[in-house]
C-alpha cells in the first residue's frame, strides 16, 4: 500500500466479533488503519497511556468503531492524514489530497469521482491550502520527515530500504 491513489489503498475491512457484533451489514464509511487502535483499545476497556517509563508517547489519532459494533452509524470526524516513502495524502469528508514523490498536489472530489480521474486543484486553492495546512499540523505532531530523507538510500537489488553508512 504504498501509493496514496485509491488504487493503491482502497481496501475493504471485515470486523468479526460474534459475541458483540450481531447485524451483518455492509457499511462504506472512509476509515484508515489508525482506527483499529483505537478500536481496540475502547473495546478493552483502556486508555491510551500519554507516557511510558517517562517517555512521552504520540496521541492516538485513530477514531475508535465501536459505534458500527454496537450497529450504529458512523462518519469519521477528523482528516485522515497519512505518509509513505515521501508520497503524502489527506482525506476530508469526501475530499481527498495527494501527492506522489516527488509529484506537486492533487485534489479530488471522492463522491463524484472515486476513480480519480479528475484532478481539481487548480480550481480549488483554497481547498487545497486548507488541506495542505492539515497535512502540515499532522506531519509536525507526529514526526513524518519531508522526502528524500538524508542517509536513507534505495537498495534497487532487494526493492527495500537501507540506511546508508556516509555521513
Amino acid at each position: 500500500k504504498r501509493w496514496v491513489h485509491e488504487g493503491g489503498i482502497s481496501t475493504p475491512f471485515i470486523m468479526h466479533w460474534p459475541a458483540q457484533i450481531k447485524q451483518r451489514e455492509v457499511v462504506h464509511s472512509t476509515a484508515h488503519i489508525i482506527d483499529i487502535t483505537a478500536t481496540c483499545v475502547e473495546a478493552a476497556g483502556a486508555k491510551w497511556p500519554t507516557e511510558v517509563s517517562g517517555n512521552p508517547i504520540t496521541p492516538l489519532e485513530g477514531e475508535s468503531l465501536m459505534p458500527i459494533v454496537g450497529g450504529s452509524k458512523w462518519q469519521r470526524n477528523q482528516p485522515i492524514c497519512w505518509e509513505h516513502e515521501g508520497n503524502r495524502a489527506v482525506r476530508l469528508g469526501g475530499w481527498k489530497l495527494v501527492s506522489e514523490f516527488p509529484g506537486n498536489w492533487e485534489l479530488y472530489d471522492m463522491y463524484e469521482d472515486r476513480t480519480e480521474l479528475y484532478d481539481l486543484a487548480a480550481n480549488n486553492p483554497e481547498k487545497v491550502a486548507e488541506m495542505v495546512e492539515i497535512y502540515r499540523q499532522w506531519a509536525e505532531r507526529c514526526g513524518v520527515l519531508p522526502w528524500p530523507i538524508k542517509g536513507l538510500t534505495k537498495d534497487k537489488t532487494r526493492g527495500r530500504h537501507d540506511h546508508d553508512s556516509s555521513p
